[in-house]
């Protein structure tokens, strides 16, 4: 076999795979051709060899990225060499965990006590630097949580009203109860205020929130009790003064940068009218004799009223000169407007190019191509088979029309919940736009996927979607699709989209196959 027969086969080999005729792509095609042909090409050593030339803990972490070109090499490089400036990663790293600790302690008054005693222990972890070994396994208690945590007690509470599983507060107020005790009633007075206390206490005109204010606001609506402690009144004293100087020190900050901007203004007119004209000499003239004016003088009307006169010119003048100067200051301002509108576009774009759905915060399109093509070097290299699942909403445009976009958006998140809460852990959920979603499952073959989706199918079609006290039909449509029996991944794409319009065809409420 000689080098053209390796070039057509390496070309061949990126049809057949769906790729770009690209320098990475074909180099890494090339290479794999010549390796199969025996022939040893000193360019397709060279990532092996920088390879070597890391430490074995950088080694490790280039085969889970699965890199084969030298750019992608370069890239991993350089995004490592970014993450080692030390002030960014310790900012940015105490600004999670601060995050972190806020979240956790929200969870800890939510009413459940697993998840209480779960958020003060992953509190006390974020509190000692725990190492990664530690918090990968508290992650996967929260994972042991989310997957076997069941409300079904709720419905016990049915005897005595309406029961709302997303709202707790709802549920509790529809509730029949007669005969509440004093004591209760004062509980339920103190949680009031205590609830108005912690709003009061919410950032007005400070935007940042301070670390003590957020403690005590968090006591306090954990154990309104603490009200009538005379201690926690001090406390509350000095968070209302420290709001308060929060405050003012904001409100100091924004009259100095105004003020700022008026001595620019100032200054701008003073420097016009000394640049004017003879006739500012006159008003200064003007300004003279009026100070030194007496009933004695001896000015009649007609001096009088040339020197008023001359005033008014001279200020007609300084007007036109001060339009002009507005005049050509307005188009600066216009050109500013354009870039800021420009800015703008371009933050719109880079919103679009982000990886997570702004509603269901789940992966969206551009993630999960990414996510399919890890995938797909898997199924390469490891022969480790996969199957993507198409799901689409029946009649989504309906409940737009008749509940409104908001209850739209929530039907949205809803299905994503449910995704999200019978996907395992190595499945991967997304939005691929619209009401339309996808499941790639990992080492799942065409029978597992079948019995997924409908899985999904039953649980929506049994969902009680509530908006405004009304409930919501909806059904699922999906097409399944096995890597291992098509040729590419597109192709497996491809089929998994006609399975879905065939199930739509035939319709709808289904599960197809090709």
């Amino acid at each position: 076999m000689n080098i053209q027969t390796i070039i057509k086969l390496s070309i061949k080999r990126l049809e057949q795979e769906g790729k770009l005729l690209t320098p990475d792509a074909y180099a890494e095609a090339f290479c794999r051709e010549a390796t199969r042909a025996g022939y040893k090409v000193e360019d397709c050593t060279k990532l092996d060899k920088f390879k070597l030339m890391l430490n074995k803990d950088f080694q490790d972490e280039l085969k889970k990225y699965h890199i084969k070109t030298i750019s992608e090499f370069t890239h991993f490089l350089i995004s490592k060499l970014n993450r080692t400036i030390p002030s960014h990663c310790s900012n940015l790293l105490e600004s999670q965990t601060q995050f972190t600790k806020r979240v956790l302690q929200v969870i800890e008054i939510l009413h459940n006590k697993e998840a209480t005693n779960l958020s003060k222990k992953c509190i006390g972890l974020l509190s000692r630097e725990p190492s990664s070994v530690d918090i990968d396994q508290y992650r996967q208690l929260w994972v042991n949580f989310i997957t076997t945590y069941d409300d079904a007690f709720l419905q016990r509470l049915k005897l005595l009203g309406d029961v709302d599983s997303k709202d707790l507060r709802k549920t509790i107020e529809n509730l029949d109860i007669q005969d509440i005790g004093a004591g209760q009633t004062d509980t339920i007075e103190l949680s009031k205020i205590a609830s108005l206390l912690v709003a009061s206490l919410v950032p007005s005109i400070a935007s940042d929130i301070n670390e003590k204010i957020a403690d005590l606001s968090q006591r306090i609506q954990k154990d309104p009790s603490l009200l009538e402690n005379s201690t926690v009144e001090d406390d509350i004293k000095s968070a209302i003064f420290l709001r308060i100087a929060l405050d003012k020190a904001s409100v100091k900050e924004m009259i100095e940068s105004i003020d700022g901007v008026l001595d620019k203004l100032s200054l701008r007119l003073i420097e016009m009218i000394e640049s004017s004209d003879s006739s500012t000499i006159e008003i200064q003239k003007i300004k003279k004799e009026l100070e030194s004016y007496s009933e004695s003088a001896t000015t009649n009307f007609a001096v009088a009223h040339k020197k008023l006169y001359t005033v008014a010119i001279a200020l007609e003048e300084n007007t036109q000169a001060l339009t002009k100067d507005l005049k050509k200051h307005s188009s600066e301002v216009g050109m500013l407007s354009k870039k800021i509108e420009f800015l703008e576009q371009e933050l719109a774009r880079v919103k679009e190019e982000s990886k997570e759905d702004f509603l269901t915060k789940l992966p969206n399109k551009r993630a999960l191509d990414e996510f399919v093509n890890i995938k797909e070097a898997e199924f390469e290299r490891y022969e480790k088979n996969f199957s993507i699942i198409f799901f689409d909403l029946d009649y989504f445009k309906s409940v737009n029309d008749t509940y409104g976009h908001d209850a739209g958006d929530a039907v949205l998140v809803a299905f994503a919940n449910i995704l999200k809460k019978d996907a395992r852990s190595m499945d991967i959920i997304g939005r691929w736009g619209g009401e339309e979603f996808v499941a790639i499952l990992s080492e799942t073959d065409v029978e597992g996927a079948m019995a997924f989706a409908q899985k999904i199918r039953n649980r929506v079609k049994n969902a009680r979607l509530m908006y405004q006290d009304r409930r919501i039909e909806l059904t699922v449509s999906a097409g399944v699709s096995e890597r291992k029996v098509h040729t590419s991944v597109q192709s497996t794409l491809k089929s998994a989209d006609e399975a879905l319009y065939k199930a739509k065809k035939n319709g709808r409420d289904r599960i197809e196959t090709k």
